[in-house]
């Protein structure tokens, strides 16, 4: 017989921990029946034995993985934002008291939860965060080496692309003032940019093949300015696409709409509210800046429409407005099965 043997509870909160997780039981008014403590090997232990509830946690390390366990023990299982949690917790911050915020924030109706991942999910996201870092360390790299030529007063050229090539021309010039201990450093530190761009190579080809071979990122890169990097960042980040009821709420989910400062009828717009994933939203506004510049406006709409922007705005806005709606057409890639995008020429467009 366990020792914290489950109470018939509605909603249950989670506090994570490495090893230690706490947990809240709440009735459906809302009081507290149970406060437990656990170590992982019998957290599930727990949750299999206890009556379906719905499950809450933060969202952090390892939620998403223990969110797929206990729901496949026939749990309704919840992941918060910690940011929504917060406003819940009462006086003194502990273990315990986390828990029965997390479980009370996951009761309130208008509350924002994080989608549950699949396995292959989280992949596909380990994927592009390791990219991400390489391509860090990379841009880091030629900076320091840029550097350290320019304290030897050797200036070279504006642009990653270019620098591979400078870099070579300046290691081999004898004439330029960079001493021998400095050639020796920049030529080892070479070394490690080759070596790191064979690793962004080897994990960019991995994530190019994964694309090609799920049949809902081929649909997704028939849209402008969405390719293989974004369509698989767009299946490791959303999820279940169903939680998402209306186009508009995948670019307000990655802070591409307006922030809102109004008061007393007043409504006052300031800048994109930048929520949500950096780093898929970096690659949508970049897509769509390529759009912008190359889109073909005699075979799509979607180029003529920004056009109209750009003669009431500035490019920046248009860019970003035209990420969002990318985004919207995203939403209904994901949520129609076997839509594709369909390019019109302004022809065809309604005025």
């Amino acid at each position: 017989m366990m020792r914290n043997h489950p109470r018939d509870c509605a909603v249950f909160g989670v506090d994570i921990g490495k090893t230690v997780f706490h947990v809240v039981g709440l009735d459906a008014a809302g009081a507290v029946l149970q406060k437990a403590k656990f170590r992982r090997d019998t957290l599930l232990q727990f949750f299999e034995r206890a009556r379906p509830a719905l499950v809450a946690m933060e969202a952090c390390p390892g939620s998403q993985w223990l969110a797929r366990k206990i729901g496949l023990l026939g749990h309704e299982v919840r992941i918060i934002p910690a940011q929504f949690v917060k406003p819940y917790v009462k006086s003194h911050k502990n273990d315990v008291i986390d828990a029965e915020a997390i479980a009370e924030a996951a009761t309130r109706p208008t509350m924002r939860f994080v989608g549950v991942k699949e396995a292959h999910q989280v992949d596909l996201q380990m994927l592009h965060r390791v990219r991400g870092r390489l391509v860090a360390s990379r841009t880091k790299l030629i900076c320091q080496m840029r550097a350290y030529c320019l304290e030897h007063g050797v200036a070279m050229r504006p642009g990653a692309g270019v620098f591979k090539i400078d870099i070579l021309r300046v290691l081999d010039d004898e004439d330029n003032d960079l001493t021998d201990r400095a050639r020796l450093v920049l030529r080892e530190l070479h070394a490690e940019l080759i070596e790191l761009e064979s690793r962004i190579r080897t994990v960019s080809t991995e994530i190019k093949n994964i694309a090609d071979a799920d049949e809902t990122a081929r649909r997704l890169m028939t849209i402008p300015g969405i390719g293989a990097l974004g369509a698989t960042a767009i299946l490791a980040a959303v999820g279940d696409p169903r939680r998402f009821k209306k186009a508009r709420d995948i670019p307000a989910w990655l802070g591409l709409v307006p922030q809102q400062h109004s008061t007393g009828g007043k409504q006052k717009l300031l800048g994109i509210a930048k929520r949500g994933s950096n780093y898929l939203r970096t690659l949508i506004v970049h897509g769509a800046r390529s759009v912008f510049m190359h889109l073909d406006r005699s075979k799509d709409r979607l180029g003529v429409w920004a056009d109209q922007l750009r003669g009431r705005m500035h490019a920046n806005k248009v860019v970003v407005a035209l990420a969002a709606k990318i985004a919207r057409i995203v939403w209904v890639i994901l949520s129609t099965p076997g839509a594709t995008y369909e390019r019109r020429p302004p022809k065809a467009a309604i005025v």
